[in-house]
């Protein structure tokens, strides 16, 4: 991909903060009142959390996860591959990040005070995640690449906002905190180790972290009903990991992929839980906008 069909952000970017939009979340939650109306969290099977969570407070998680996503920020910032707050595919995400929101708290309370950030990186990698406390990117590549439609789009965003949801960084954290203790605790207790600031070291690690194939399994899950409430078609979830498998056309996946179920099995997984998640869909607020991809990038065109 030529480095100028991506994205840039002026020498000194006007990257503001984003905020979701008060208005729309208003109204997404007044119309059809019985339907958009966030359910309790026992009526969502797909909101269920590990107990390893507790191993390691949420505030110490998302406090990390906003200085990382911070420092993200200005690296891209300086080599100038921030997308600016008025590029059309940062309006694209953040209008679609708008009707999802709302429906967070239905999962997680915590998601309810989270300061939600959505920004657009300007790199050609096919990659997209969600950081503790609803730190959002998407990567220009797999935008453009997939040429993604909104409904492919509110897949992905809905999958990775599930993983903040169900906080699988920081189960992903109590578990090694908990078997680092066990390993460590002998030796700190012969004064040849200190468990006391293990969790901070590993929450300095969350922007590499992986999950494992159950918690890519259960973000799928709850994503499409994320997606289907705000008005997306959870059918797109199919759509898109089809273009995921020609991209990798048979060599190493995306990163994005790197620890997902082979894609077959994920979309037979999907094809299962249609049923469930398409009378949401059907009866949710669609939404008012709709966007296009970015131009195909001149490489894949010339293919």
């Amino acid at each position: 991909m030529n480095s100028s069909e991506l994205p840039h952000s002026p020498a000194a970017c006007a990257c503001a903060p984003w905020r979701p939009s008060r208005r729309l979340f208003t109204g997404l939650l007044a119309a059809g009142a019985g339907t958009l109306a966030a359910p309790a969290l026992a009526n969502i099977p797909e909101c269920k959390r590990s107990g390893f969570t507790k191993a390691v407070p949420a505030g110490q998680v998302e406090d990390s996860a906003t200085q990382q996503y911070r420092q993200m920020l200005q690296q891209y910032s300086g080599k100038r591959a921030l997308a600016p707050i008025d590029h059309p595919q940062v309006k694209r995400l953040r209008y679609m990040a708008d009707r999802m929101i709302p429906f967070t708290p239905q999962c997680n309370e915590r998601a309810r005070e989270w300061k939600w950030e959505v920004n657009l990186i300007g790199s050609p990698e096919v990659n997209a995640f969600c950081m503790p406390g609803g730190k959002i990117a998407f990567y220009w590549g797999i935008l453009a690449k997939l040429q993604l439609t909104d409904d492919e789009v509110a897949a992905i965003m809905g999958h990775e906002m599930a993983h903040a949801l169900l906080e699988h960084a920081r189960e992903q954290m109590g578990k090694n905190f908990a078997t680092q203790t066990g390993l460590r605790l002998g030796a700190a207790l012969l004064g040849l180790g200190d468990v006391g600031d293990m969790a901070a070291r590993m929450g300095s690690q969350l922007l590499s972290l992986t999950y494992s194939r159950t918690d890519e399994t259960q973000a799928d899950g709850l994503g499409l009903v994320m997606s289907a409430q705000a008005g997306y078609d959870p059918r797109a979830g199919v759509t898109l990991w089809e273009k995921m498998m020609k991209a990798s056309g048979g060599g190493s996946p995306p990163k994005l992929l790197s620890t997902h179920p082979a894609s077959s099995d994920r979309i037979r997984d999907i094809e299962g839980r249609l049923p469930r998640v398409l009378p949401m869909f059907e009866a949710a607020a669609k939404p008012r906008e709709r966007f296009g991809p970015p131009p195909v990038p001149k490489a894949d065109a010339e293919r």
